[in-house]
């Protein structure tokens, strides 16, 4: 499962206690996988080393903001330290994530929006209706010509 969610996402949030050093070393094997299942092109994937808990005491804490700088920069992609207890740049993180993934999407996606106006596709259906019949009543009577009505008004023949 692991697998096919590295090989299928599009960006990465690595997290770890600030408390724990053993929950940073347990990031080490999955970084590992990223790089190894994603190959060329990680430069180009979005990756962040969360650090969380930061709202904790230094007494308590067993990962410096130093050593996860440093681990980031090793890995080559971005830190940040975050509290959810507190909600210390949590929507800091979600909106840089989002972010690199849309500028990511645009550098290697082209997309190309044009809009049909009401008046456009009113448009396209006259020349279609235009270009489908000439006017003219085909040899066997049935077809997409028009004939007239009792009142002199003229009906659209139209064969199913």
């Amino acid at each position: 499962m692991q697998r096919l969610s590295i090989t299928k996402g599009h960006a990465f949030i690595l997290v770890y206690s600030v408390c724990s050093k053993q929950s940073l070393e347990e990031l080490k094997p999955i970084w590992t996988l990223i790089k190894e299942l994603k190959g060329e092109d990680i430069p180009n994937i979005p990756v962040m080393l969360v650090g969380n808990k930061c709202d904790e005491t230094a007494e308590l804490r067993e990962v410096s903001e130093m050593e996860g700088k440093a681990q980031s920069t090793t890995w080559n992609i971005s830190f940040m330290e975050t509290s959810a207890k507190t909600n210390h740049n949590v929507t800091e993180l979600f909106q840089a994530a989002i972010t690199c993934e849309l500028l990511n999407m645009e550098k290697t996606r082209t997309v190309s929006l044009q809009l049909d106006t009401k008046k456009q596709k009113k448009q396209k259906k006259e020349k279609k209706a235009k270009e489908g019949s000439n006017g003219a009543i085909p040899e066997n009577g049935e077809g997409g010509g028009t004939t007239s009505n009792s009142g002199g008004a003229k009906e659209k023949c139209v064969v199913m």
